[in-house]
């Protein structure tokens, strides 16, 4: 297994005695998977040496949150979801995007047909297994367009506190549960379940998506030149692993197996992420577009969010960035 540290490259040149090369932390959103398959591409094919970057990605977990990574200098950017980062800069914490590799949601709920659900209008008296820790922003959202409590009284949906696995859906806690395109589906399709027994509602289709897997840093670092020029630098050579990772997607999933130091991951899953990302990646350069911007506070506002997350918007510094990287 490889260690989540340097390129090999760039530990020969500080041997050597080299120029040493500007370094740059980045914490993942979640653990070693075909989900963060660009910056692993970046990192293996020297795309981010090639930049002068000696990059270290620090995977997440259930135990890990970002933003405090970041706050606690643990880190440079980070990988974030647009609700989660925007709860975290309402509650103080100035993190602003500075790429947005993303351009759709994979996020979605998958239900049982057994349950009787066949659309939205089934929900009400249903228990529904969500994910929190700002993960749940985009549900929410949801409900609150749907115009159904959210708090198990009649006539709306019950909230089942999901873990980061499928297993409500499979002991049948819950009619639904929250799952990726790219993830938690194929694991209820890989536990037994076929995909004629599922109905599923991605969050797209639904008309209140939010942006996914933002790059976000502390506002007030991009007040140091170096900085910003480093972090330009940063999105260029990870947008060029994202796009060798969608066109190779069977290389990516080798490349992330082998940085998994946990061994819990298959190539058989990661390819198959790989590809679902993949169309998620599809009409990014990794700017931030503006609508997608606006649809994502709007769809937060349809769920009963503070308004005050519009006044500062994260997505201020997205294009002086990714501009600068296109260069």
């Amino acid at each position: 297994m490889k260690k989540l540290l340097t390129s090999a490259a760039a530990l020969a040149a500080m041997s050597s005695g080299a120029f040493a090369a500007d370094d740059v932390t980045l914490q993942l959103k979640w653990v070693t998977q075909a989900q963060f398959a660009g910056y692993y591409v970046a990192l293996e094919k020297g795309f981010y040496e090639a930049e002068d970057l000696n990059v270290t990605i620090k995977p997440g977990g259930p135990d890990v949150a970002p933003v405090q990574v970041l706050l606690g200098g643990g880190a440079d950017v980070m990988v974030d979801w647009m609700p989660s980062a925007l709860a975290a800069r309402e509650n103080g914490a100035p993190v602003v995007n500075i790429a947005q590799p993303y351009k759709s949601s994979g996020m979605m709920l998958t239900c049982l047909k057994e349950s009787g659900i066949t659309g939205p209008e089934d929900f009400p008296g249903k228990t529904l297994g969500v994910w929190f820790y700002g993960n749940e922003y985009p549900f929410l959202s949801w409900m609150g367009k749907l115009g159904l409590a959210t708090d198990g009284s009649e006539g709306g949906v019950t909230v089942l506190k999901q873990g980061f696995n499928v297993d409500p859906l499979l002991q049948k806690q819950a009619a639904c549960i929250s799952t990726m395109t790219y993830n938690e589906y194929w694991q209820v399709i890989d536990a037994g379940i076929s995909a004629d027994d599922l109905i599923t509602f991605k969050y797209e289709d639904q008309g209140v998506a939010t942006l996914e897997d933002g790059l976000y840093v502390l506002e007030d670092s991009l007040t140091d030149k170096a900085f910003k020029d480093k972090m330009a630098r940063f999105v260029k050579a990870s947008m060029a692993g994202w796009t060798y990772a969608a066109a190779n997607p069977e290389e990516a999933a080798e490349i992330v197996l082998d940085y998994d130091e946990t061994g819990a991951q298959t190539m058989t899953h990661q390819v198959r992420m790989m590809t679902e990302v993949a169309k998620l990646l599809e009409g990014s350069d990794g700017s931030l577009d503006v609508a997608d911007y606006e649809r994502t506070v709007a769809s937060l506002l349809s769920g009963g969010s503070d308004p005050v997350i519009t006044k500062e918007p994260v997505g201020a510094y997205t294009l002086e960035i990714t501009d600068a990287a296109m260069k």
